[in-house]
């Protein structure tokens, strides 16, 4: 349906800013909607159109809503903002890991970061956090917890920070983390595979970094046999005979560091945007609760 807003006494603007974002025009229209469930609420015309909508002056009504396209606009510049460091940021890291596996050995996984299985004797009394792989590297999560008696079916394996996991049935949806200080002592099954690092000869999240590149992942998705993406495995054997570049532990350690200031730059820009997105609604809020 259509309302045709008389100029002269409305900013159409405005009264859609009311009718969306303040509780008691978001409340009127929530009445105007009868129904029990989302899908079928349906908007009456005749409860339309007794809705009440406090009308400021036009002036004052163009002045909020102009003041409201300002602030709008400048929280979308800060999102271009952030969008613009991170995307600098990421380009950075690209290079310097260019740079840091340019002439650098290959060593197999085996040999640098060989799959490492630590059985666990489960307590059917004690509680476990099993672990999960997200795909599209988004890293891990917690299953859930529970009692040991869950797990009686299947063989578990713990978790240690710093273990670089694959998915063995995911990971060529790019199911491949780096196991974070909270998922220290959580515990995988048989489709977990951990490969543990030789901190003698290569750094848990430059390997991370490596399966993340084009180059990286083609190796693991090769290793991953099968015609159809569900029957797509890793298979533990070819992992392990993956080569992946190996320059000296200072360049190493130095494109980690580089890393970690990345990461606690997405934090912070994460806080950012939290508070960015929240500043358009809460002004709102106060525009149509009376306030400045």
């Amino acid at each position: 349906m259509t309302c045709v807003v008389d100029p002269t006494r409305a900013n159409a603007t405005f009264l859609k800013l009311y009718l969306t974002t303040a509780p008691e025009g978001r409340e009127q229209v929530l009445k105007a909607s009868p129904g029990g469930a989302g899908r079928n609420r349906t908007l009456g015309v005749e409860k339309l159109g007794v809705i009440e909508i406090p009308l400021p002056p036009l002036a004052e009504q163009q002045s909020i809503v102009a003041r409201i396209d300002a602030l709008a606009e400048k929280t979308r510049q800060v999102e271009a903002h952030l969008d613009a460091a991170e995307r600098d940021a990421e380009h950075l890291l690209a290079l310097r890991f260019r740079d840091a596996i340019a002439n650098a050995p290959l060593r197999a996984m085996a040999e640098v970061a060989p799959l490492i299985r630590r059985d666990v004797a489960i307590d059917l009394e004690a509680s476990y956090t099993e672990l999960g792989v997200r795909s599209f590297y988004k890293g891990t999560f917690h299953r859930r917890t529970v009692a040991g008696s869950e797990f009686t079916w299947q063989k578990m394996f713990r978790v240690e920070e710093g273990d670089l996991i694959f998915s063995n049935i995911m990971a060529w949806e790019q199911a491949i983390a780096l196991a974070k200080s909270e998922d220290q002592g959580c515990v995988g099954n048989h489709r977990m595979l951990t490969c543990v690092a030789d901190r003698t000869k290569a750094v848990p999240g430059f390997l991370a970094y490596y399966f993340r590149t084009e180059e990286g992942f083609a190796k693991v998705y090769a290793a991953s046999p099968g015609t159809a993406a569900r029957n797509r495995t890793l298979v533990a054997t070819n992992l392990e005979a993956i080569r992946v570049p190996v320059p000296p532990l200072p360049v190493q350690q130095s494109f980690d560091r580089l890393q970690a200031e990345v990461a606690a730059l997405r934090v912070q820009h994460a806080e950012l945007r939290a508070a960015n997105a929240a500043l358009l609604p809460a002004t709102l809020e106060r525009v149509f609760a009376g306030g400045d």
